[in-house]
């Protein structure tokens, strides 16, 4: 059953009512695969949106083996976030379920976790064609990006201009490409 996926946090406050409504899909329904309630929902919608960022950046994320690879998902990330705009799914129903619950906050973990680690893939993928240095971080290379994807997220849903996200992005494939002119 994935009642969920048509249902929109920007709707209003979540209901299993309400939600029943918007997707076609009976109370009864609702009480038996989340029979926790509201926050049980709201946490599954919350998996599959998380899923959904990563999914979105796919099959690109999974490739980044070349500099090409590297430009293309970074345009997949630019206009995700362009198109988002200043509604982020996840984060309105995080706003209803509470940030710091621990299904919540487990949730949000695990997609940076895997979001991270694929973006460290790609850097050994990288390394392992000689596009970078060997003797560059990839951890903490990745760990920085990341912060900068979401920082120039943050920063555009702020103000609707996606030129922080862009040199975010810009600025970190510039990095990883003159790391290679450094060594040796």
């Amino acid at each position: 059953m994935r009642p969920t996926t048509r249902w929109s946090p920007r709707s209003g406050r979540a209901s299993r009512g309400r939600c029943g409504r918007r997707t076609g899909t009976s109370k009864s329904q609702l009480f038996h695969y989340f029979p926790d309630g509201k926050d049980q929902l709201l946490l599954a919608v919350a998996r599959f949106e998380a899923d959904r960022v990563l999914a979105d950046q796919q099959p690109h994320l999974g490739e980044l083996d070349s500099w090409e690879s590297w430009q293309r998902w970074r345009d997949v990330v630019v206009e995700r976030y362009e198109l988002q705009g200043d509604h982020c799914p996840l984060g309105s129903l995080f706003l209803q379920v509470g940030r710091s619950r621990p299904g919540a906050r487990a949730i949000v973990t695990e997609l940076m976790r895997q979001w991270q680690r694929q973006l460290a893939d790609g850097i050994r993928a990288l390394r392992a064609n000689g596009l970078v240095s060997p003797a560059l971080d990839v951890d903490r290379t990745a760990t920085a990006l990341l912060a900068g994807i979401q920082g120039g997220v943050t920063i555009m849903m702020s103000t609707g201009d996606s030129t922080h996200l862009r040199a975010a992005l810009d600025n970190a494939i510039a990095q990883l490409r003159a790391s290679a002119a450094t060594q040796g």
